[in-house]
């Protein structure tokens, strides 16, 4: 299997205040990571390491393939104005900006493609509403769409059904499963119950990082890589197991 790229011994977070501890990940082609972890444990800190955007204290991220078009991102939450006179295939063609510049205009075939991967999501008959008339699940499809129109060799993505239905969701994460054939896919959770169907491996993340080579882990692992999450699982009736409560 190819790396694609490398974390080694990164210590990051801002200011002069450390996020992340002593971090060791190693990325290759047509990996699907799943990244857990608990509120303010480094999570997002580590996809900004890793997508160039926040520089380490110490330690370096090695990338072993070209950075242009490397990445996809698709962020928790896209800050569009809801206002904003853009329609769903510019939103799309957005993301060919940092290869096409700010001035640049997009050609035929740019748009060609835009159009194509909006009909392979089935988004096509939207390719001129504004993006503000779309739906949370209608929105999370276009944005995907915008996310790997570049063609990237790693999709990243920061808690991407947040603000989609449930309905959508498992169709969201098949959609990722089919892309995984032909891509890498670093994805953040909070729904380890969910994303274990998924993904092929775990890495938990609280302040340090410790990477589980499978997508089964156990409550008793959680504890031990000190990931303080609930596990959720599925029975008859859907029910969570929590830990013991002290008295």
């Amino acid at each position: 299997m190819t790396t694609i790229l490398e974390l080694k011994n990164i210590t990051a977070g801002y200011e002069t205040v450390p996020v992340l501890k002593n971090v060791n990940l190693k990325v290759e082609e047509q990996d699907f990571i799943g990244i857990i972890g608990p509120n303010g444990g480094g999570k997002t800190t580590l996809l900004k390491v890793i997508l160039g955007l926040l520089k380490p204290f110490s330690g370096e991220v090695e990338y072993y393939a070209p950075l242009q078009n490397l990445f996809g991102y698709l962020p928790q939450n896209s800050h569009f104005d809801q206002r904003f006179p853009i329609d769903v295939r510019e939103v799309v063609l957005s993301g060919l900006l940092s290869e096409k510049g700010l001035f640049k205009t997009y050609g035929r075939e740019d748009k060609k493609k835009a159009e194509e991967l909006l009909e392979k999501y089935g988004m096509k008959e939207y390719i001129k509403m504004p993006i503000g008339e779309l739906s949370g699940g209608q929105m999370q499809r276009v944005f995907l769409c915008r996310a790997i129109i570049s063609s990237p060799r790693v999709l990243i993505l920061d808690e991407p059904t947040t603000y989609v239905d449930s309905n959508f969701e498992k169709e969201f994460y098949t959609i990722l499963k089919e892309l995984n054939k032909s891509l890498c896919i670093i994805m953040v959770s909070h729904d380890l119950g969910t994303i274990c169907s998924y993904v092929k491996t775990i890495a938990c993340v609280n302040r340090e990082l410790h990477y589980h080579h499978s997508n089964l882990i156990s409550s008793e692992q959680l504890k031990l890589y000190n990931c303080p999450i609930e596990l959720i699982t599925h029975g008859q009736i859907p029910h969570r197991v929590l830990t013991e409560h002290p008295e």
